[in-house]
């Protein structure tokens, strides 16, 4: 009988062509889908909540995949990990119901955008974070965020041609702080289009450099116009940090003799 085990997997994205598989280059997906099936004695296909781009990071991506192996559904993590390289990890594995879909159930995702804001660049830090020189005025940047809080048509803060119809997104809290020279922008939302935080960021990034007044956000949401927001921040400095399910919280199926903690 066929189970259904649900992975958190966390990635550093610097050598991956995102995590969708794809012909042109390797993947997070296709990496993950060969260490499965190298386990589990049978071909997976593995289906994924997020296609994070080329560069980005995760923390707390989800996938799903079916499977006939009798393992059991807590021990995967650990035994898949033995399989993958350094910058892949599980980080909990857990079975869930057979009709549990990672991409088509609402979800409330949450996404860090790191700038680092000195003069020069940090090497140790130049893969997870946007390098800016220049000064950022961060007060004004938190309260042009404040203008996305809530539930608005994010057409400007996608990509030019969006790859779906409805642009109306639910954006439940902004975060910007600063320790040292490290801004977060931190994003919680139902839901994100297209290269739409990385354009959140440069735009607030437009904002700090005074090239926008805060409150030029509430106009060029209006607009609908991609041309009006700022530019695309680099994918290097976006990590996806967590994809919650609230309406499958605490409906993890618990067959193994070892229960799981956190099924993530």
């Amino acid at each position: 009988m066929s189970r259904r085990i649900k992975l958190v997997v966390a990635y550093d994205g610097t050598n991956y062509c995102g995590w969708q598989v794809q012909p042109n280059g390797i993947t997070v997906q296709q990496v993950l889908n060969e260490a499965l099936s190298d386990l589990m004695g049978e071909e997976i296909r593995t289906i994924g909540a997020s296609r994070t781009d080329a560069g980005v990071h995760a923390l707390g991506n989800v996938a799903v995949f079916d499977t006939r192996a009798r393992m059991p559904a807590d021990r995967v993590s650990f035994a898949l990990n033995t399989r993958l390289p350094e910058d892949i990890r599980i980080q909990s594995s857990c079975e869930v119901p057979s009709d549990f879909h990672p991409r088509f159930t609402d979800t409330i995702k949450t996404y860090e955008y790191r700038i680092l804001n000195r003069t020069f660049p940090d090497p140790t830090r130049r893969l997870n974070s946007l390098h800016w020189y220049g000064k950022l005025e961060l007060e004004a940047m938190k309260e042009a965020a404040q203008y996305l809080v809530g539930e608005h048509d994010f057409k400007s803060f996608a990509t030019a041609v969006p790859k779906v119809e409805r642009t109306v997104r639910h954006i439940y809290e902004i975060k910007l702080t600063k320790e040292d020279d490290m801004i977060r922008i931190r994003i919680t939302g139902n839901g994100f289009l297209y290269n739409m935080v990385r354009i959140i960021t440069g735009t607030l990034i437009e904002v700090g450099k005074g090239t926008y007044p805060p409150d030029e956000i509430k106009q060029i949401l209006a607009a609908r116009d991609r041309e009006k927001a700022g530019p695309t921040a680099r994918a290097l400095g976006l990590t996806l940090v967590q994809i919650r399910y609230p309406q499958w919280e605490d409906k993890a199926v618990d067959n193994s003799p070892q229960k799981t903690e956190h099924c993530g």
